[in-house]
């Protein structure tokens, strides 16, 4: 069995989405202060900006999954990392509810990585690339083409074939986003197969530039600082708004 090793660059991209994440928390947390005023729901530049972090971290969880098929990750190693995902998931869930108990999260981006990634698992050793781009594009169109009030309730919207979208603060079901995930398999496991030493090898398996090391450290500890960032966040504000009364 080869070794598990580490891609300091799918670290770095995953730092960078990290970063950018936590920018957008930190707005999001002023505009709840009310220190600036921003329509985080309807307003495209900060929706767009969201479509674009949450398509990072699932494209790195997709390459991800594809490196850990590349080095025969055991079914008992991944349900390890499985449950913290989703351990954590509920424990965003809680503390939503806590803090929006109108607009909790029931299924959110860590929901939502959850059960793609058990999807992903079963499936991906069983798909080629070529598969994967293709269902990856119907599961992103299938939510255009086929929408039923069935799903609407917070019990079955965690499919994404809804008619309108949920009243939550974040929101990431299966369908369309599974396709990100497997596009991203599909992208890991092509650059794996490349020539060692060619330009498309290296974007993955390439020297780290000194300079993004810090971005690859974060990138490894992604769930910790997911889970602490918004806490500390909300703290020091709740510190700064107390402060400045």
């Amino acid at each position: 069995m080869p070794i598990a090793t580490r891609y300091p660059r799918l670290d770095a991209l995953r730092g960078f989405a990290i970063v950018w994440m936590a920018l957008f928390h930190f707005a999001f947390d002023l505009n709840h202060f009310r220190w600036i005023q921003q329509d985080f729901y309807r307003d495209p530049f900060w929706t767009l900006q969201r479509s674009l972090i949450v398509s990072l971290f699932l494209l790195c969880a997709g390459m991800g999954q594809a490196l850990a098929l590349h080095q025969q990750q055991t079914w008992p190693r991944f349900w390890r990392r499985w449950a913290q995902v989703a351990g954590c998931a509920v424990l965003v869930s809680l503390g939503s509810w806590w803090m929006f108990p109108r607009s909790f999260i029931s299924f959110g981006v860590l929901h939502g990585m959850a059960v793609m990634l058990v999807l992903l698992r079963w499936a991906g050793p069983r798909l080629s690339i070529g598969a994967c781009l293709l269902l990856g594009l119907l599961c992103l169109g299938l939510p255009s083409w086929v929408q039923d009030p069935f799903f609407d309730s917070r019990w079955s919207n965690w499919i994404g074939l809804v008619t309108r979208k949920p009243i939550a603060e974040d929101y990431v079901p299966v369908l369309p986003w599974l396709g990100v995930m497997l596009w991203g398999f599909a992208l890991g496991r092509w650059l794996l197969q490349q020539k060692r030493g060619s330009v498309a090898a290296g974007l993955i398996t390439g020297p780290m530039p000194r300079l993004l090391n810090p971005l690859a450290v974060l990138g490894r500890w992604s769930l910790s600082f997911y889970m602490l960032h918004q806490p500390v966040l909300i703290a020091l504000l709740t510190l700064a708004a107390t402060m400045h009364t």
